[in-house]
């Protein structure tokens, strides 16, 4: 009889010191968003990235022309094999299409409980429409957001999730004015940090984006980049501050040095030429630069 007993995954990962990352997200078939943008940005910021699809988008740098949800059963099983093998200490989550995903993930997070949760709620898209329908988006409040380490919506996004709490804000009328009100009002909704990315204000010559906590908001701010490869930013700053929260790295210097990250990516972005539309960051670009250097 064999009588020895299976080694859990933490006691193979922590031996060696593998910070790993799970992303929980859409599948980008033009490879700037998505699933393989997060895994470009927690391999960049060096981590080790693992992966459950929720999704699969038929999409390029100029849109999306379909997507095909992955079933809340499958989506499960995903996070089994995972959780089940890897010492998983972060996980960022990002696209979920429906309610039914959105409560398959929450229940396996409540089973494995990770030590670290970055959540980038995808509901608005750059037009404005909702990509999540109206009870997606109470079960993301109510399911997942109180599991959450990190909220990372956008000014849209903020303004959706805050909308029930009284707070009226037209998303295409956002003025500067209206940032303290969203940042009162998104306290409301979750005991978690928040990241309130001020990106969309494009005339400004900084990006500058709030850390909320129930003590303090701490304000981030970068060096607006004039480019037009953006696609995939939202995704790439979550999935850099997951990467280095797996890392150690304590909240407040996390998200710093994410918005480091992405600034260093979107400064080098116009030596990538991909597609017809909108292409991505450029996530490698350290490695790229070391490479000519040599």
């Amino acid at each position: 009889m064999n009588t020895s007993t299976r080694t859990k995954p933490s006691q193979i990962n922590s031996a060696v010191g593998t910070p790993i990352t799970l992303t929980i997200a859409g599948s980008d078939s033009g490879g700037g968003a998505g699933i393989q943008a997060d895994i470009k940005a927690i391999s960049a910021t060096g981590g080790y990235a693992c992966s459950v699809i929720t999704a699969l988008t038929a999409q390029n740098t100029q849109g999306v022309s379909g997507i095909f949800p992955v079933s809340p059963a499958f989506v499960e099983q995903q996070l089994d094999a995972v959780f089940s093998d890897l010492d998983i200490r972060a996980v960022k989550i990002g696209m979920l299409s429906d309610a039914g995903i959105i409560q398959a993930v929450a229940k396996k997070l409540r089973q494995y409980q990770p030590e670290f949760v970055v959540l980038d709620p995808v509901m608005v898209a750059t037009s404005g429409d909702l990509l999540l329908e109206e009870d997606a988006i109470s079960t993301l409040k109510s399911e997942l957001i109180p599991l959450a380490t990190l909220i990372t919506p956008n000014l849209p996004e903020a303004v959706t999730l805050t909308r029930t709490t009284g707070l009226n804000i037209d998303p295409s009328a956002l003025q500067h004015t209206d940032v303290e009100g969203l940042i009162e009002q998104l306290k409301t909704i979750s005991s978690s940090a928040v990241l309130l990315k001020g990106g969309h204000w494009e005339q400004d010559t900084f990006s500058t984006d709030y850390l909320i906590t129930n003590s303090d908001t701490v304000t981030i701010s970068a060096k607006r980049i004039a480019t037009r490869n953006t696609h995939g930013t939202g995704c790439t700053l979550s999935a850099a501050i997951a990467s280095y929260l797996a890392q150690g790295c304590p909240l407040t210097e996390a998200v710093q040095k994410g918005k480091d990250y992405l600034t260093q990516a979107l400064s080098h972005a116009d030596q990538l030429s991909i597609g017809l539309g909108h292409g991505p960051v450029h996530h490698f670009y350290a490695f790229h630069s070391s490479r000519e250097q040599g």
